[in-house]
């Protein structure tokens, strides 16, 4: 096995982009977090943005994504370690993903590790993004990025069927023009 065709070359750049989105998405989770913790936490309610629509309600969650798995810690964190590990893997070897892909994944790793940061430092993670319009669980800024970041991968990997039902398309009707032309 040629270990140089495993690893496709990367720039320089891409590496700091990477860095950078991973680290801009950190920082704005945790942030938030602290502010809601210095402004929401001592007001012991909730501080309403939009009327019936949107609060900010402080909470502290045992669980993982929107209070599932509760009690059950040391299985979430394996398993972001694991997700996060094979996610970074996958865009530093640089296996053909479109610069949307990259993004997208960046993204859910950086809430990944938003997330982690507190459960590990704090036990829980600090929610308080509540969208009460509908009965949803109260979240925060690296559950959004998680969301927005597959919600984008979803979405990039419709635009590649796209782009490949096109060309696949196009491809036909070239050989299909060809074989009439041959046949005249």
């Amino acid at each position: 096995m040629d270990l140089k065709k495993l690893f496709i070359k990367k720039k320089p750049t891409d590496y700091i982009l990477f860095g950078g989105i991973i680290g801009i998405g950190i920082f704005l989770d945790q942030l938030t977090k602290w502010l809601a913790v210095k402004f929401l936490l001592p007001l012991a309610y909730s501080v309403p943005i939009i009327d019936g629509v949107l609060q900010l309600t402080y909470v502290e969650n045992e669980g993982a994504a929107f209070g599932s798995f509760k009690n059950m810690p040391w299985f979430f964190n394996t398993v972001s370690v694991i997700a996060i590990v094979l996610i970074l893997g996958y865009l530093f070897l640089g296996r053909g993903t479109s610069r949307l892909q990259e993004i997208a994944l960046l993204m859910i790793v950086s809430g990944g590790i938003g997330n982690m940061i507190d459960r590990v430092a704090l036990k829980y993670v600090i929610d308080f993004i509540d969208f009460c319009l509908i009965d949803f669980a109260v979240f925060n800024g690296a559950d959004s990025f998680v969301c927005i970041g597959a919600g984008l991968l979803i979405l990039s990997l419709i635009l590649e069927i796209i782009e490949e039902s096109k060309l696949e398309k196009a491809k036909r009707i070239s050989t299909e023009n060809g074989d009439a032309e041959d046949g005249e």
